[in-house]
């Protein structure tokens, strides 16, 4: 059965894509889709651009920062042993904000704005896991640091938005914070996909590690795993995803949060599964919202604010089920 399960993952996002490239208000059907990727000459000239220049790149981004997104949730969840933690727990998302903000302000181009996000998303992490070895190196100091951490950044991006001319830069700065991929091209994907596939092939060979993490400290010791260097390695590791995707896609809420608890539904607690079926279904969900995203109105709507959406009510859920578990506030 669970065989089966991971088929289908496995190929729910590659038929998510084939439907989203007919999505959009130039009409190109499915097989106008076939053909535009067979190199077919009886498709018009503009459907073939539509299909290949601006959908499949797009689409292609919306499944990697998916995925990257939902890996990296699944990841924290699993070491922090916490199932209502996601990717923004260490501060690495409101340091790519705040880097993304100055770049703007700056004015720099957008290549290099993604690269300046991508920086302080690395540079954020890195303060959390330097304060966390200075006094301690537990879980609960790592956490406390990295919201510490993300309020600073989040206290210096408000700063920015301050300051920002309010004609020009500061609707760039408020756009690019509510997350999309309107801009999404073949170039980014030369930066974007080495480092997910870097990130999510390391963790997808070692995932059965997070198990060992998932456990208490002491028996983790015992069984001979360095606590604190793996934990740190994966924070890294974490990290990288979610400054590639929010790099690339901007701040984009809660994906890491709600698919790692779908995939546990499905394919149950082992990280071994849960980590390769959350991928599958963070490039799902997010080829779905894009899809919704700039097809269901003139105007495209900003995925941080779908996600947003969604998003509350499955997480007020989860942590009703969470307390009623166990057994209320008391």
């Amino acid at each position: 059965m669970r065989s089966r399960i991971s088929i289908a993952l496995f190929l729910l996002p590659i038929g998510l894509l084939f439907l989203y490239l007919t999505v959009g208000r130039y009409k190109v059907g499915f097989q106008g889709v076939v053909g535009a990727l067979v190199g077919s000459h009886d498709l018009p000239p503009t459907a073939r651009a539509v299909v290949l220049k601006v959908r499949l790149p797009r689409g292609l981004e919306a499944a990697v920062v998916g995925a990257d997104l939902a890996l990296a949730g699944a990841l924290f969840q699993g070491m922090f042993r916490n199932p209502l933690v996601d990717s923004r727990i260490l501060g690495v998302s409101a340091g790519a904000a705040f880097g993304a903000a100055l770049a703007i302000l700056w004015g720099l181009p957008w290549y290099l704005v993604d690269a300046v996000a991508f920086a302080f998303g690395l540079g954020a992490v890195w303060l959390v896991l330097f304060l966390s070895r200075r006094f301690g190196g537990s879980i609960l100091v790592l956490v406390i640091s990295g919201v510490l951490v993300g309020s600073l950044f989040s206290a210096l991006l408000g700063l920015i938005k301050y300051v920002a001319d309010p004609l020009g830069v500061l609707p760039a700065i408020t756009y690019w914070l509510l997350g999309g991929l309107s801009g999404a091209r073949w170039s980014d994907m030369a930066l974007l996909l080495p480092l997910s596939l870097l990130g999510g092939g390391v963790l997808f060979l070692s995932r059965w590690r997070v198990n060992l993490l998932s456990l208490d400290e002491r028996e983790a010791l015992s069984l001979g795993v360095n606590v604190r260097r793996c934990r740190a390695g994966y924070v890294l590791l974490g990290t990288l995803l979610v400054a590639a995707a929010v790099s690339k896609a901007g701040i984009i809420g809660w994906v890491g949060l709600i698919t790692p608890h779908a995939a546990r539904a499905l394919v149950g607690p082992d990280h071994a599964r849960v980590i390769p079926a959350s991928a599958a279904l963070g490039a799902s969900f997010l080829l779905l919202l894009d899809a919704i995203a700039r097809g269901s109105m003139r105007t495209e709507i900003p995925l941080g604010v779908l996600t947003g959406i969604i998003g509350v009510p499955v997480f007020l859920l989860l942590f009703m089920r969470l307390l009623q578990g166990r057994g209320g506030w008391g």
